[in-house]
């Protein structure tokens, strides 16, 4: 079956009416977006909310699986750290005399510097650069004029995207482990000179790694012994079980640690879910979304169909 406008329109009539149909639509959608701007800045609001400095914060438990290297629990306050008690129990780590584990603690001292996590601050700083996206979609410019709504939404897109990247660990904020470590003045009593405690987040998780280190020097003088040995016969045992596996992933690579040339002797890595920051993943994702779906709409109806990548 076959529908027939009467009287028949001309082709010309017939596209005028589509463009005034287009433009109707897109007017429409445009006063309507007005409103949805209002809902997705609240939600930002509740990201900038969860990531705001409240107390009594967010206690998370940082404990190794399956064995005693390490234990212990810091505490999130916004974009810092201002508690931690850590026990390490490392091999390559001697326990002070009397003790059975080597512990960490936060400085609670008033001229102790704060152990900041730059990838908190950053999101948190993506969140108000997506409020003030809001604030002048919606009170600054002309709301009814698309090329200026679809920049600004296709912007807020990308700074809402950023943040939720930076959640997930990636972006340079999250720092190189031996520029980023927590400075020993942030501990009291401080932590061994070999030892290296860094923070971050990945998946909106708090993940701690810790390093014991060796000069290279040092390191390179008992590779050569333990060649020595093994040229003498004493390599029996990886001829009948093959080589041992790597004990973690940096083992042979010489870093640039506070102004000398270290190698990693053990590496553990623990993580703890943090809800806040998983409840603003969550919110972020959802709100990049419908940004996404705002924007394609807006091609279409302007006329430029060409969807994005994420």
């Amino acid at each position: 079956m076959a529908t027939w406008a009467y009287p028949p329109l001309s082709t010309e009539q017939l596209n005028q009416q589509v463009e005034t149909t287009l433009t109707r639509e897109l007017e429409w959608l445009l006063q309507s977006l007005q409103e949805s701007l209002v809902a997705l800045k609240d939600g930002l609001h509740e990201c900038a909310t969860l990531l705001a400095p409240q107390e009594p914060g967010s206690t998370l438990v940082l404990s190794s699986l399956r064995s005693e290297s390490v234990k212990g629990f810091v505490t999130r306050i916004g974009t810092k750290v201002v508690k931690g008690d850590i026990q390490l129990r490392l091999a390559s780590l001697p326990a002070p005399r009397g003790a059975s584990s080597t512990r960490l603690t936060l400085s609670q001292s008033a001229g102790a510097p704060d152990l900041i996590l730059p990838q908190l601050v950053s999101v948190r700083n993506l969140v108000n650069q997506s409020l003030d996206i809001v604030d002048v979609s919606t009170y600054t410019g002309d709301p009814l004029n698309a090329a200026f709504i679809f920049s600004q939404l296709h912007l807020l897109k990308e700074t809402i995207g950023e943040a939720r990247q930076m959640l997930k660990g990636d972006g340079p904020e999250r720092g190189n482990w031996w520029e980023m470590s927590a400075s020993d003045n942030m501990f009291d009593p401080p932590p061994p000179p070999s030892l290296s405690f860094h923070l971050s987040i990945a998946d909106s998780a708090l993940v701690l790694v810790v390093r014991t280190l060796e000069n290279s020097a040092s390191s390179q003088a008992a590779g050569s012994f333990a060649s020595d040995i093994s040229l003498t016969g004493f390599s029996l045992r990886d001829r009948i079980f093959g080589t041992r596996p790597r004990a973690h992933d940096e083992i042979g690579t010489a870093f640039n640690w506070r102004g000398e040339e270290v190698h990693v002797k053990e590496k553990i890595r623990v993580e703890s879910q943090d809800p806040s920051l998983m409840a603003v993943m969550a919110k972020l994702t959802a709100l990049e979304h419908e940004v996404m779906r705002w924007v394609l709409a807006l091609q279409v109806l302007m006329g430029n169909e060409e969807t994005e990548s994420d």
